[in-house]
């Protein structure tokens, strides 16, 4: 329901999609909104459901997967949407699955004799992957080669890989991007705040196209923004990747991560001191370091292709329902996992992301009974986020609905139920004009919004709106706030700190009956006030000039014969 009108009028708010951000800025149209009728009811119910052990984690591929798609599909259908992919509930995303297995140790061998070599467990020290469909992964003998930060830019001037040849070698590479530790946000690679050159995925292609046998990340706490014990349970078990077609890209035959005391040893034991050379590959001009020492392993994978589902429903706008406004949230989660100490091995990712599947279902209740909006809504729950964005790549690539005719979105990932909060965390703050649609549906509560405080850990490349905004769409990513109503920030630290240590990735997200969903319901008002403007809106918000992914919506744009 719409009280009041616009922060300009609406018929210049027409053109301003052909106008400089700045300008545009000014004169978009942002209707007030009433708040929604969203039900706790189905918050709980929805989630608790998800994250039983009945759903055995919502892995990709397995029963667990088919009792998700059931379900959201029965509760979409109930809260009155329509089938969101022409007359279909879901749209197949083409999976495989490999699952490596009979891990020998990882040898670092020292020199001509073999006294020194060190041999490193799988699991505790180093774990492994290939995203080659081949039923054995071998490295023999392979050189060991420090490439820093493991970056090719040229546009930045930077290049890890200069001076060395790589091919067949193993490189070893850091976490982050060298400028992570910088107080503010200002440098080669953004100061503190992540660029895309810090993530593990780039890492892992540019090693491939430098011709690398095998890549292996130097695990640190802090820059990762997660412990060992992630690592461990993520990359341990089936591995789903997007099915590659005729003409792949390069690839490695092993991608992996060592553990930081083993790399200490391993560096130690190469005549390197870890340390230093972190040190010095912050430095602009860094040379990558030959290590002297060889690496070898071997394993076996099991491999299998399937089809994965995205879940789709459609709210049609009542004026221009070629127009759409898109909510995501992904449905998976790891399924069996390393066990906890009481021998649980179920990751039922409760809070990840079982929370934001069922604002889903909520948002979309509280939307149908309001009404159709002037545009559409389109409400998609992702598979095989925890792989790699898969499910949410795949359909940004395979859209039901043209990118051109996509106003914008909001993206939820894991509500931590901490209670009410005197703000919001926007993620990627400043990017696009979107902005402005957060700062007015926050006066409605009397909240603030921040910036991330831990910019380092990369979070706007990490979920499941990036494979939107690469593509031009603009997309909101706001999280739940840390400044607790009652306990401050000192409160609402200490239970994300908790979260992260004990339960993320986990066998121990679990549902609990003793949550107070206050906060979560606030949020949730927040997401409804967001889509619902922007579906009553008559604007399309752009990139603010300079972004990233300005130039990609641009492009779309000036191509489009209708939409933006």
């Amino acid at each position: 329901m719409i009280r009041t009108a616009v922060v300009a009028a609406a018929s210049l708010a027409l053109a301003a999609c052909n106008m400089s951000g700045s300008d545009a800025a000014m004169v978009l149209d942002i209707p007030e909104v009433a708040n929604g009728e969203l039900s706790e009811d189905t918050m709980k119910d929805v989630t608790r459901m998800l994250a039983s052990d009945e759903f055995e984690g919502r892995m990709p591929g397995t029963i667990g997967e088919e009792k998700t798609v059931a379900l959201l599909t029965e509760r979409f259908e109930a809260a009155g949407l329509k089938p969101g992919n022409n007359g279909s509930w879901v749209q197949d995303v083409p999976l495989v699955e490999i699952t490596g297995k009979d891990y020998a140790p990882l040898t670092i061998t020292v020199g001509e004799g073999h006294e020194d070599d060190l041999v490193l467990r799988y699991g505790s020290d180093w774990v492994g992957v290939s995203y080659r469909e081949a039923a054995t992964t071998s490295i023999e003998n392979s050189e060991m080669v420090f490439v820093g930060y493991g970056i090719n830019a040229p546009e930045r001037g930077w290049n890890d890989y200069e001076g060395v040849d790589v091919k067949g070698k193993t490189v070893v590479i850091l976490v982050n991007d060298p400028d992570y530790q910088t107080a503010g946000l200002e440098g080669t690679f953004n100061g503190r705040a992540m660029t895309y050159y810090g993530r593990w995925t780039y890492k892992y292609e540019e090693a491939a196209r430098q011709g690398a046998a095998a890549a292996i990340i130097v695990h640190d706490t802090e820059p990762a923004s997660y412990g060992w014990n992630v690592v461990e349970s993520s990359w341990s078990g089936p591995q789903a990747y997007a099915q590659r077609g005729e003409n792949p890209p390069p690839l490695t035959v092993m991608n992996g991560w060592i553990s930081n005391s083993a790399a200490r040893q391993m560096f130690k034991a190469a005549g390197q001191d870890l340390d230093a050379l972190s040190a010095a590959a912050k430095q602009k001009g860094f040379k990558p370091v030959p290590l002297g020492l060889n690496a070898s392993t071997s394993f076996s994978n099991d491999i299998r292709n399937y089809n994965s589902k995205n879940v789709i429903g459609v709210l049609e706008g009542s004026e221009k329902p070629d127009e759409y406004v898109i909510y995501t949230a992904h449905w998976d989660h790891l399924g069996r996992c390393t066990p906890a100490p009481d021998g649980d091995d179920i990751c039922n990712g409760a809070v990840d992301n079982a929370t934001g599947t069922a604002a889903l279902v909520a948002l979309a209740e509280a939307h149908a009974k309001a009404g159709a909006p002037k545009r559409s809504l389109v409400f998609l729950a992702v598979t095989a986020e925890e792989q790699g964005l898969l499910g949410s790549d795949y359909y940004a690539a395979n859209p039901v609905y043209p990118l051109d005719q996509t106003v914008g979105g909001v993206n939820m990932d894991a509500f931590i139920v901490a209670g009410p909060s005197n703000d919001v965390v926007a993620i990627g703050p400043g990017k696009s004009e979107l902005d402005k649609f957060l700062e007015a549906s926050l006066k409605a509560d009397g909240r603030t919004v921040k910036s991330d405080p831990h910019p380092e850990a990369g979070y706007y490349y990490r979920s499941d709106h990036f494979g939107f905004a690469k593509r031009g769409v603009p997309m909101l990513y706001v999280k739940g706030g840390e400044d607790l109503v009652d306990g401050g920030v000192e409160a609402g630290s200490a239970i994300y700190t908790e979260y992260r240590a004990n339960r993320y990735h986990g066998p121990k997200d679990e549902f609990s009956e003793d949550w107070d969903w206050s906060g979560v319901m606030a949020d949730l008002q927040l997401y409804y006030r967001l889509g619902r403007m922007m579906a009553e809106s008559a604007s399309w918000p752009n990139w603010v000039e300079g972004d990233e992914f300005r130039a990609n919506r641009d492009e779309s744009c000036a191509a489009a014969d209708t939409g933006c």
